[in-house]
This record gives structure tokens, sequence and C-alpha cells, in this order.
């Protein structure tokens, strides 16, 4: 049995569509993922955004606000854990409710852990340079988000926010924590002044910039396949994607041969795997793909588990 899932789990990697195969076969590959994860948010948060005193926004970013809020003028010093797992609470809320349930506790577990190894963990001073703490921290938290992403999970806070709106909305929507976080930020630079509070914007932005660039779930690709077998083409991107295909009857311009354009979109984080596939059928296969901009219509998005 265990030979069995090896060479399943083998057999995802060499296909090129892998991770989402490999994570769906073994969910003790998807919590490992979760604690390193976990524990590299912490040390970002004992390292650079300590060092640093930023703001990076979101529920990370209220959490440290309150905390030194508590601390310098109550002085009272609260767990990272405890007023992180309260702030939580509403969007966890949202994810068991609206997202998905598996989806929700994997990130409960992200939240918990994280939150766990922060109050831990020693704070570690790398660097006093608060550009490149902010631009390195940066890289790191927008990394480490993208991982639990990229594992069915999220850190917490608005990341629930942005894709509950993306699976309402069709669209993109991680610009909105972007907008989101600068309204926490705000409220910092206000108690303890904008230097603080523009490197956080930085951090943030950089963050940002960092998870649109690894995943790609809520981005649209347009496929235009010129092949001979349009029919069995179609069939793949359905089974891989869950999206329909319009064929389109032509001729080549060159050889003045009848050819068949299959036209599709499909979300970018599918499109590496779905044109494996089709290489795979028809290696003569001639494959276009676009960036698209935006999507009106029914667009189908697969559910969270």
């Amino acid at each position: 049995m265990k030979e069995k899932k090896n060479e399943q789990m083998k057999a995802a990697m060499n296909r090129g569509g892998s991770l989402d195969e490999l994570k769906d076969n073994n969910v003790i590959f998807r919590v490992l993922m979760i604690i390193a994860a976990s524990a590299l948010f912490a040390l970002n948060i004992n390292t650079f955004v300590h060092t640093g005193g930023l703001l990076p926004g979101g529920a990370t970013g209220l959490t440290l606000l309150l905390q030194e809020i508590f601390q310098r003028f109550f002085s009272v010093q609260i767990p990272y854990t405890v007023i992180n797992l309260l702030i939580n609470s509403i969007p966890v809320y949202i994810g068991f409710r609206f997202i998905g349930k598996r989806f929700t506790l994997l990130s409960c577990l992200v939240i918990v852990l994280s939150g766990v190894f922060t109050d831990l963990f020693p704070v570690t001073i790398l660097t006093q340079d608060i550009l490149l703490i902010s631009v390195f921290g940066g890289l790191i938290n927008g990394a480490v988000v993208s991982l639990c992403l990229l594992m069915n999970a999220t850190s917490g806070g608005t990341d629930f926010i942005a894709i509950y709106l993306s699976e309402k909305r069709g669209i993109d929507s991680f610009n909105i924590s972007l907008f989101i976080n600068v309204a926490i930020i705000s409220v910092g630079g206000l108690l303890f002044g904008w230097d603080r509070a523009l490197y956080s914007i930085i951090f943030q932005y950089v963050s940002i910039t960092v998870i649109h660039a690894l995943y790609r779930k809520y981005q649209q690709a347009t496929l235009f396949i010129v092949t001979m077998y349009p029919s069995e083409i179609s069939s793949i991107i359905y089974k891989l994607s869950g999206h329909g295909a319009t064929v389109i009857e032509g001729v080549g311009a060159y050889e003045h041969k009848e050819r068949s354009i299959v036209y599709s979109i499909v979300s970018s984080a599918e499109a590496r795997r779905v044109v494996g596939a089709v290489k795979e059928r028809d290696p003569a296969a001639f494959v276009n793909i676009v960036k698209t901009e935006r999507v009106i219509g029914r667009f189908y998005r697969r559910p969270e588990d």
C-alpha cells in the first residue's frame, strides 16, 4: 500500500501538474508543509518584523498593533497567540460557512502554530537596516502565505476575506487585502510614527507582489490550441480543469489545410497541467497562452475542500 502511494506521488511529480495531485493524495504532506510555513512565519515576525518595528497588516499587523498599544499605554503584556486567535474568530467563521471545512481546519492549524511559535521563538536581530528589513521581510511573508495557499490553507485574517470575495465575485481580490492593510497601518502611523507606517507599506506591497507571482488560482489564462484532435483536446481540458471549450474551424494560411482551434479559459494555476496533457496527446499541437485580464460570465471555480 505504501509503495503504491509512493508511485502515485512520483507519477504526479513527473507529470508537471503535480503539486495539486501530490497534496490531494497525501494530507500528511500538506500538514508538514503547513508546519514548516508556520515556523517560518513566526521566525519572520521575531526577526525582521520586530526588529524593524513594522506593522505588516492583516491579522498579524492588527495583533502586533494591539500588543504594542496594551504594552505602551497600559503596561500590560498580552501573548501574541491570545490576541491573534480572537481576531481570527470572525474570519474563521467565514471560512467554515462559505469556503470549505478542511481548508478552514488547516488554516486554523496555521493560525495556532504560527501564534505559538511566535511566543516561543526568541527575538533575533539579523540587520537593523529598515529598508532591508522591509523588503526581505515582505519577500519571506509573501512566500509563506503563498505556500499556505498552495497547500489549500491560509494564514488567516484578511486572506479569508480575499478568498471569499474571489469565490463570490470571480475576481482577483487580493488587492482588497492591500487596502485593508493600509488602513491598519495608517492607525499605527497615527499612534507610533509615520516612518514605521511607510516602511510597513513597503513590506506589505512586496508581500502582495510575491503572492501574485507564486499563487495564481484567481488569475486566468486563455488557451488557443491548433490541433487535429479537437474533441479529445476539449475532453482533456474539461477533465483536468472543469472548464468547457469552443472549437473554431479554420484553414492554415501556409499549407491551406483544415485546422481546428480549441479556445478555452482556465485558471493560470491549471494552465501548465492542461498544456502538458495536450502536448502528450498531440505533440504537433500549436498552443498560444494569453493572460486574461477579466472574465465576465459563468466561469467554473473549483471549490476549496
